[in-house]
């Protein structure tokens, strides 16, 4: 019999090392953001001031990014775009970054796509084009460049990319942990084949799926969480809700904003009680 991977929200928070860790979350800008987990480990870390010391990695990072940066979770971000698109900065994010409070490993498209597709192929490498021409070497110097053996042609040699656990929101999962994420994937499917732990979180678990996105033998956990992505969109399942985003930019920094997060884990029934 296949294995069985429900985890309720809080249980699946608890994968998360206390320890320093890389966390690669899924979806792209505002869309498919695994909310509902964030604001539970939030809720972890207010009760045990764990986890910390996170390297965030993500395509693009937004609301479920800078929650976590504005708790004081995340010592390090690898993505090549933070923000919340028309709704301005990320505020937390921003804050930090313009105070030097926190790390931030230059990162483009080419990057983070062949730096994960280095891990995936298990090389010490990828070679690209990308970066020729640039001053991006010196933000990077762990980034080499190497000379085609068959060519000559000098590339670039993107080095791989490491991640401890990835959370994905898939839009449907069966019990075994195969998911269906819809059309906008960014790079969660290369998120789940290079990470050691993977947990996904869907807006229903079904009995079987006809076909998948994410299959099933990479997944650790699933976790039935409706409306885990609010309040960023879950197409085409719900739309993004600009109002609670616009609240999020308006009280970060002021006596409210912890209010809002309590808000919206009670939205998403996380307990911030011990």
């Amino acid at each position: 019999m296949a294995h069985d991977k429900r985890l309720s929200l809080k249980e699946a928070a608890e994968l998360i090392p206390s320890r320093e860790c890389v966390i690669g979350l899924g979806g792209v800008t505002l869309y498919r953001r695994p909310m509902a987990f964030s604001l539970a480990l939030y809720a972890r870390h207010l009760h045990s001031s764990a986890p910390s010391d996170i390297t965030l990695l993500s395509f693009t990072a937004g609301l479920e990014s800078d929650l976590l940066v504005g708790a004081g979770m995340v010592q390090r971000v690898r993505t090549c775009y933070f923000g919340l698109e028309v709704f301005g900065l990320a505020p937390h994010f921003t804050s930090l970054a313009g105070e030097g409070r926190i790390q931030i490993v230059e990162e483009t498209e080419a990057s983070l796509a062949y730096g994960l597709k280095a891990t995936i192929s298990e090389v010490g490498f990828m070679p690209s084009h990308a970066w020729t021409g640039t001053d991006l070497f010196k933000l990077r110097p762990d980034v080499k460049r190497v000379t085609d053996p068959y060519s000559g042609e000098e590339l670039t040699a993107f080095p791989p990319i490491s991640c401890d656990v990835a959370v994905l929101h898939a839009l449907e999962a069966d019990p075994q942990g195969n998911a269906n994420i819809g059309g906008n994937q960014g790079v969660d499917r290369e998120l789940a084949l290079c990470a050691e732990t993977v947990i996904v979180t869907c807006e229903k678990i079904v009995d079987q799926l006809d076909t998948a996105d994410i299959v099933g033998i990479v997944v650790d956990a699933v976790v039935e969480t409706p409306k885990g992505a609010w309040p960023t969109s879950c197409h085409p399942l719900y739309p993004l809700d600009g109002e609670a985003t616009l609240s999020y930019t308006e009280t970060a920094g002021t006596a409210e904003h912890q209010n809002l997060l309590s808000n919206w884990c009670e939205k998403h029934n996380i307990s911030l009680s011990a």
